[in-house]
């Protein structure tokens, strides 16, 4: 069995999240690969920034989900809370086919996996709480 980590983030802009299309086809958020010698959190807004050109400050919020994307490859994501710091959209295209804000009442609506729909739900009840 191999174990793969990522890490990414729920980001948001006033009532904006940013979701990315993956060249594959589904709607996720943001996140990759760590690399050797890395926190999570630098993982996080190493990924955001490669995948979407947008700098994001993290607010504390930190979700996991564990799944098995190929047989014998077990993976875990950690999600944080962020919002956007600065920075205009420009996809990575090797990976992104696009991304976009999104008003978080649309965001269930086109994530494909429902573990990223449970993430996007208590990232938003994190938010909620905070402000």
């Amino acid at each position: 069995m191999r174990f793969e980590k990522s890490c990414g983030a729920v980001v948001f802009d006033g009532e904006k999240v940013l979701v990315v299309k993956h060249q594959a086809g589904h709607i996720d958020f943001p996140k990759g690969h760590m690399e050797e010698g890395e926190t999570e959190e630098e993982t996080a807004l190493r990924e955001v920034k490669e995948e979407t050109n947008i700098d994001i400050l993290l607010e504390g919020g930190r979700s996991v989900i564990h799944y098995s994307p190929k047989p014998n490859v077990e993976k875990e994501v950690v999600f944080f809370l962020a919002r956007k710091k600065e920075g205009e959209i420009v996809p990575q295209l090797e990976e992104i086919s696009e991304a976009s804000w999104i008003d978080s009442s649309q965001v269930l609506n086109l994530l494909t996996f429902d573990t990223a729909k449970e993430v996007f739900q208590k990232m938003l009840q994190e938010k909620t709480a905070k402000h």
